[in-house]
C-alpha cells in the first residue's frame, strides 16, 4: 500500500490550484520600460520552455517529490524525466499511474513524463542528457551534481537541506508555541528538510518551555502509523537511526542532558531499529555535531539567549541557511529577528507555512542550495528567459544611425555623441535644453552640407 501524507497531498493540491489560477499570466511575455533613449522602441521578456528537465528527488516525500517538480516542469511547456531515490522506488512507479492517467485524460503525450529507477548511474546519465537538473538531496551529492553538470553547463537548482532554527522570545503564550514546536521537530519523524532542528528560548521562559515540551513529547508514542493508535512513525533506513543515536551520544558526552523522550509502541521484534523516540535534549551549545549537523530525525535540542541579537548570532551560526520560524508576542519585534537570519524562507508566529504558500518561491541559501521552487520564481526557472526589443511604430519609425555618426565617423562625431548624452540624461534642464539645441544644429549642418554635395 502506498500512504502520501496529508501535508504532502495539500501541498500539491495547493500548487496544482495556483498554477491553474495563476501560473499562465506569468509566462506571458512581461513589457518593460526601454528608458529616454529608446521611446520608440518596446521592449518585453519572453519565456520559452528549456526542453527537457530532469529531477532527481529524495525519498522523504515520494508522493510531493514526484509531483512538485513535475507540475513546473509542464506548466511551463517542458516534458521532464524524474529518477526517484532507490528507497522509494516502488512508490515511484506507483504514483507515475496516476500522472499518465491524468495526461490521457486531457491527451497529453503518454511520455511527457517519465520516472526512472535506479542508482548514482542513472541520476549520472541524465544529468548529462537534460536541458535542466533539479536535485533534492544532501549538500554532498548536490555538489557531484553541478560537477556532472557543469560537463554541459546546464542550469541546475538544488533543495539540500537544513538545519532550521526555532526561536521563542520571552513574550510568547508558551503552551501554544511548545504544540508547534513539538509538531515542527516530530513531523514526518522530523525526516523533514524544513522541520525545526536548533530551538533557542529566551532564558525567561526556558524553564516553562522546556517543561511544556518535555510534557507533550513524553505522551507521544512512535509505531506503525496503519494501526491508528500511534502518534509518530518509523525512520525511513535502519542505518538513519544509528546515526541519530550518534547524534545524541556526542551531545551527552560534551555536556548535554536528555530532559525527555517519548516511548516506542508494542511492535514485531526485529522492526525496533526503525523507531526512534522523540527525544527532548537541553544543556546544548555550538560545539555539538546535533546543532551543526542536519539530524533529519524526531530530537529537539534546546539552548536559551538572553538578547535578540544573541538569538539572531545563534541562528546564523550554521552553514545551512533553508529556513527559520520566530515566534514573539509582538509581530513586529518576530519579523525584525527573522530579517537578519540568513535563509530563504521565514515563518512569523508560525513554522513553516511558507511553504503551504505555493504563490512562494522555496530554496535557501549556504549549504542549502540555490534556485527556487514554486511561485513564480520557480516556474520561470524552468523557461529560457529571453529579452526582446522592437519597433514601436514600425515602419513609420525606424532606428537610423545619426548622420555625424555614421562610418566614417564626421568630424564633429564625438561632439555630437556628447551633445546627444547630454540632452537624454543632463542634471538639469537648461542644460539639456542647451544640449538639444547643439544636437539639432549639428544636424542640420549636416543635412545642408548634404544637400550642397548634391548641387555640386
Amino acid at each position: 500500500m502506498v500512504d502520501a501524507s496529508l501535508g504532502e497531498i495539500m501541498t500539491t493540491c495547493e500548487k496544482i490550484t495556483w498554477l491553474l489560477s495563476e501560473g499562465e499570466k506569468w509566462l506571458k511575455p512581461e513589457y518593460r520600460s526601454c528608458g529616454r533613449s529608446m521611446i520608440h522602441k518596446t521592449a518585453k521578456v519572453e519565456f520559452h520552455p528549456l526542453g527537457v528537465i530532469g529531477a532527481i528527488v529524495s525519498w522523504n516525500y515520494p508522493f510531493h517529490n514526484i509531483f512538485n517538480p513535475m507540475l513546473a516542469a509542464v506548466f511551463s511547456g517542458n516534458s521532464i524525466v524524474i529518477k526517484v531515490s532507490e528507497h522509494a522506488s516502488w512508490s515511484g512507479c506507483f504514483y507515475v499511474r496516476i500522472i499518465q492517467a491524468a495526461l490521457a485524460a486531457v491527451g497529453a503525450p503518454e511520455n511527457l513524463v517519465e520516472v526512472i529507477t535506479g542508482f548514482a548511474e542513472t541520476g549520472e546519465a541524465l544529468v548529462s542528457s537534460v536541458d535542466k537538473i533539479i536535485f533534492v538531496g544532501s549538500p554532498g551529492v548536490g555538489r557531484m551534481i553541478m560537477r556532472n553538470a557543469a560537463d554541459t553547463l546546464i542550469p541546475v537548482t538544488l533543495e539540500l537541506g537544513g538545519k532550521d532554527a526555532f526561536i521563542v522570545c520571552e513574550d510568547v503564550d508558551v503552551p501554544h508555541v511548545a504544540q508547534i514546536a513539538v509538531r515542527g521537530a516530530l513531523q514526518s519523524s522530523g525526516q523533514n528538510c524544513a522541520g525545526a532542528e536548533r530551538f533557542y528560548v529566551h532564558k525567561d521562559v526556558y524553564p516553562a518551555f522546556v517543561a511544556e515540551v518535555v510534557k507533550i513529547v513524553k505522551s507521544i508514542t512512535a509505531g506503525p502509523p496503519l494501526l491508528g493508535k500511534y502518534d509518530m512513525g518509523a525512520i525511513c533506513m535502519q542505518e538513519h537511526s544509528e546515526k541519530l543515536q550518534s547524534l545524541v551520544n556526542d551531545a551527552l558526552d560534551k555536556g548535554a542532558e536528555i530532559a525527555g523522550r517519548g516511548s516506542v509502541g508494542n511492535i514485531a521484534e526485529g522492526a525496533v531499529d526503525q523507531y526512534f523516540p522523540p527525544t527532548v535534549i537541553i544543556n546544548v551549545n555550538h560545539t555539538m555535531k546535533l546543532m551543526q549537523e542536519e539530524a533529519f530525525g524526531p530530537i529537539m535540542p534546546i539552548m536559551k539567549f538572553s538578547s535578540d541579537e544573541e538569538a539572531v548570532e545563534l541562528a546564523n551560526d550554521s552553514k545551512y541557511g533553508l529556513g527559520c520560524a520566530v515566534f514573539s508576542g509582538s509581530q513586529h519585534r518576530a519579523k525584525v529577528i527573522a530579517s537578519q537570519i540568513h535563509t530563504g524562507v521565514a515563518a512569523v508566529n508560525d513554522f513553516a507555512s511558507t511553504y503551504m504558500c505555493q504563490s512562494l518561491p522555496f530554496g535557501g541559501v549556504k549549504e542549502s542550495g540555490f534556485g527556487r521552487f514554486a511561485g513564480i520564481e520557480g516556474l520561470r526557472a524552468c523557461c529560457l528567459v529571453k529579452s526582446v526589443v522592437e519597433d514601436r511604430w514600425w515602419p513609420f519609425i525606424k532606428t537610423k544611425i545619426p548622420k555625424p555618426i555614421q562610418y566614417p565617423i564626421s568630424e564633429n562625431g564625438f561632439k555630437f555623441q556628447e551633445s546627444l548624452v547630454e540632452a537624454l540624461y543632463g542634471l538639469n534642464m537648461l542644460d539639456r535644453l542647451r544640449a538639444l539645441v547643439d544636437v539639432l544644429k549639428m544636424l542640420s549642418e549636416q543635412n545642408t552640407s548634404k544637400g550642397n554635395k548634391r548641387t555640386d
